[in-house]
C-alpha cells in the first residue's frame, strides 16, 4: 500500500481506528461535525440569522429541514454554524491547556519526591478542586460578554471562554502526565542514560516526553467533548455565544420557551447535535486508549 510519504505509524493508526467500530463511528460522527464547521458558509442552505417571520415556527418541510424558529431563521443552517463556536472552544482550550500540563507534569514527574513536586502538584490540586464550570461562569460573569479592546486586538467572549477552560485543563493534564512521567523517570532505561552524562533536560524532552504522548492524545480527546459541553451551558445561561449569533447553546436557550407547546424540533435537533458530539469524541477517544495501551491492544503495533 503506498503511504505517500506518511509514516507508518500513523498509517497503522488509521487502520486500527478503522478495525474498530466503536472507533470508525466515533471518527466519521467528529469529522463529519469537524467538516460542517469548516465548510459552514458553503453547506448552509440560508444565512444563519436571516429572520422570515411569515415562516416562524414551522415544522421540519423540504424548503427547510429541520424547521424555522421564533423568528423564521432556519434551524439548519444555524445548527450547522452553531458547530463552530463548539468545536472551536473544545478543541483550543486542549490546544491551551496542552503546554501548561506537559511542563507541570513532567517536571514533577522527573522530580518526584522533592520540593518541586510537592509545590507543583499542590498547586494543581488546589486549581483543580474548583469545579471547572463555576469558575468559567464567574470569569465570565465579572469581565462581561461584550468584547475586551485591547489596542488593535479585540478579545471577544468566546476567547475569554477557550483562555479559562484552557488554563482549568492544566491540572487534569498535569496529573496524566505526572504518572506516566513519574514512572518513566524511575525506569532502567532512564538510570543507564544518567550514568552515560545525559542531561535532565534531555531526558525529559527525548525520552520521557514522547511516551507521555499517547495518553495525552486520549485525555485531550475527552476534554475536547467537556469543551463542548461548557460552551454550550455558558450560551446556554446567556454566558457564551451571544445572540443572534448560532451556537447550539443559544439555540437550546431560545427553545426552552416551547418545550410544552408542539415545536419539538427547536429542542431535538441542537440536543442531539451536542449529544451526537459528546458521543462521537468520547467514542473515538475508547478506541485510541485502546489502540495506544500495549497491555489491551492486540492489532497491529504502532511501533
Amino acid at each position: 500500500m503506498q503511504n505517500w510519504g506518511i509514516p507508518r505509524r500513523y498509517l497503522l493508526l488509521v487502520h486500527s481506528i478503522g478495525a474498530s467500530r466503536t472507533g470508525l463511528f466515533g471518527f466519521c460522527l467528529v469529522s463529519v461535525l469537524a467538516l460542517m464547521a469548516i465548510f459552514a458558509p458553503w453547506i448552509a442552505p440560508y444565512e444563519p440569522t436571516q429572520v422570515d417571520m411569515l415562516n416562524r415556527l414551522q415544522p421540519p418541510s423540504w424548503s427547510h429541514w429541520m424547521g424555522t424558529d421564533l423568528t423564521g431563521r432556519d434551524v439548519f443552517s444555524r445548527l450547522i454554524w452553531g458547530a463552530r463556536p463548539s468545536l472551536q472552544v473544545g478543541i483550543l482550550a486542549v490546544l491551551i491547556g496542552l503546554p501548561g500540563g506537559f511542563a507541570v507534569g513532567l517536571l514533577a514527574g522527573f522530580y518526584r519526591g522533592t520540593m518541586l513536586e510537592t509545590i507543583l502538584m499542590r498547586i494543581v490540586e488546589i486549581i483543580a478542586a474548583v469545579p471547572l464550570l463555576i469558575v468559567a461562569i464567574a470569569v465570565v460573569g465579572v469581565l462581561g460578554v461584550k468584547p475586551i479592546a485591547m489596542g488593535p486586538f479585540t478579545i471577544t467572549n468566546e476567547i475569554k471562554i477557550v483562555v479559562v477552560l484552557g488554563f482549568l485543563y492544566i491540572p487534569g493534564l498535569a496529573r496524566v502526565v505526572f504518572a506516566v512521567a513519574a514512572a518513566e523517570a524511575t525506569s532502567d532505561y532512564i538510570r543507564a542514560r544518567r550514568i552515560q552524562g545525559v542531561r535532565d533536560f534531555t531526558l525529559i524532552v527525548s525520552d520521557i516526553l514522547p511516551n507521555c504522548l499517547s495518553v495525552v492524545i486520549v485525555w485531550g480527546t475527552l476534554l475536547t467533548a467537556g469543551g463542548v459541553l461548557a460552551e454550550a451551558g455558558l450560551s446556554f445561561v446567556g454566558l457564551g455565544v451571544q445572540p443572534p449569533d448560532a451556537s447550539w447553546g443559544v439555540m437550546l436557550s431560545e427553545a426552552r420557551k416551547f418545550i410544552f407547546s408542539g415545536e419539538w424540533w427547536l429542542l431535538f435537533f441542537p440536543g442531539l447535535a451536542i449529544s451526537l458530539t459528546v458521543i462521537g469524541l468520547n467514542l473515538l477517544g475508547d478506541a485510541l486508549r485502546d489502540i495506544l495501551d500495549p497491555r489491551h491492544y492486540t492489532g497491529p503495533r504502532l511501533d
